[in-house]
């Protein structure tokens, strides 16, 4: 089925306002930082991103099921509401506590679109060819979310919270509008089905150790000289080149692998930014974005292999759920880095976090495909995405 099929299937403004209704997701981490960094200090704004992190890792796992119990249209409206008063209560916030306090709250209020559109999607395209069009698109959108949203963040960040402003205003005027679109159903999203733990929690900590390596260049990128977002911004153009290329690898290229091999290439690239930051961070954040796309379509292809089908819903939530637990990991680290060893120290940082990565593949790489789960690679299985859902 043709993504022309799936744009006739919604009203027209669906999917640009789809893809508008990201940016404050993939804003919030650069964009508080940028706020907190002037006001508290590195390793305040690197705590208080982390517990950002953290709240929206708790929010993203009730989602799914606030969204199977009272519909994807209604907690769509009220989360971007509450998530646009929170974005103006971080911008008005005047002291660390109240900071602080606020940070957490944009993370506790995140509207998650990647996850209700897809709701939507299960929902209204249930049981149609079409449906695995409609997450292939996704996938794709999610990635382009994450090069635009911080390349917004610098064009914004002249003008002091202008970043934060501009998060509230894509609220109400994308995502609240893109939230009354939703099919009123959740779609029987439920997170029923068994899980199989073992593997699950292998690729749950390989996605918080690249979680981490977000967050730690996050914050060394905030601390750096230049535009901010712009750069970072490099790190998604990065991972959208070799998310398009990774569709080419050869069938004979098994999935575990590709596991090993993607995370011995995530340490290498994080070792170019380590050494290649500090004189040349344009070119280096962008050599290290090309090694995180491969590393985590493995990751989402490996949790499809590993689960049964009627648990795959729970399980997605649980991997996704990692990437911002170690996104406040890396946050919180880097954050004490920059303050006490200088950024030099800090560029190290997202090497650490990838090497743990590695380290978990070679010891859990018998666990992630059981025997009795075992199945071949095929070209334009698993998810396209390369992000958790926003």
């Amino acid at each position: 089925m043709s993504y022309r099929a799936l744009a006739r299937s919604v009203p027209v403004p669906f999917l640009p306002l789809g893809l508008l209704a990201r940016l404050p997701y993939a804003m919030t981490p650069l964009g508080t930082l940028l706020v907190l960094e002037p006001a508290g200090g590195h390793t305040f704004a690197g705590l208080a991103a982390g517990a950002q992190s953290v709240a929206i890792a708790v929010s993203g796992l009730a989602a799914g099921a606030l969204a199977a119990r009272f519909g994807a249209r209604r907690l769509g409206m009220v989360l971007a509401v509450l998530n646009a008063l929170a974005v103006l209560g971080l911008v008005l916030a005047s002291d660390r506590p109240a900071m602080f306090a606020a940070a957490v709250l944009v993370g506790l209020t995140q509207p998650h679109v990647g996850l209700l559109v897809r709701v939507h999607w299960a929902a209204a395209l249930g049981g149609s060819p079409l449906l695995r069009t409609g997450f292939a698109y996704e996938g794709a959108v999610d990635e382009l979310s994450f090069v635009l949203g911080p390349a917004v963040v610098g064009l914004l960040a002249v003008g002091g919270s202008w970043p934060l402003l501009g998060m509230a205003v894509l609220l109400v005027g994308a995502a609240l509008p893109l939230s009354t679109m939703y099919s009123h159903v959740g779609g029987g999203v439920r997170g029923g089905g068994r899980v199989p733990w073992a593997p699950m929690t292998v690729l749950t900590v390989g996605m918080a150790a690249v979680g981490a390596v977000f967050g730690s260049v996050q914050v060394a990128v905030t601390a750096s000289a230049g535009n901010a977002g712009g750069r970072y911004a490099l790190l998604g153009l990065g991972s959208v080149v070799a998310g398009v290329a990774y569709a080419w690898l050869p069938a004979r290229f098994g999935v575990r692998a590709r596991y090993v091999t993607f995370s011995a290439t995530l340490v290498a690239g994080m070792m170019v930014l380590a050494f290649g930051a500090r004189d040349w961070p344009a070119p280096a954040i962008l050599a290290a974005g090309v090694v995180i796309a491969p590393y985590m379509i493995t990751l989402y292809t490996l949790t499809e292999t590993v689960t049964p089908r009627a648990g795959l819903p729970l399980a997605m939530g649980v991997l996704g759920a990692g990437g911002p637990v170690g996104t406040a990991v890396g946050q919180a680290v880097t954050g004490r880095l920059v303050d006490t060893a200088g950024l030099t120290a800090a560029w190290f940082a997202p090497l650490g976090c990838a090497a743990v990565g590695l380290v978990v593949a070679l010891l859990g790489r018998s666990r992630v495909t059981p025997p009795s789960r075992r199945r071949p690679w095929r070209r334009g299985t698993g998810p396209a995405g390369c992000r958790p859902p926003s």
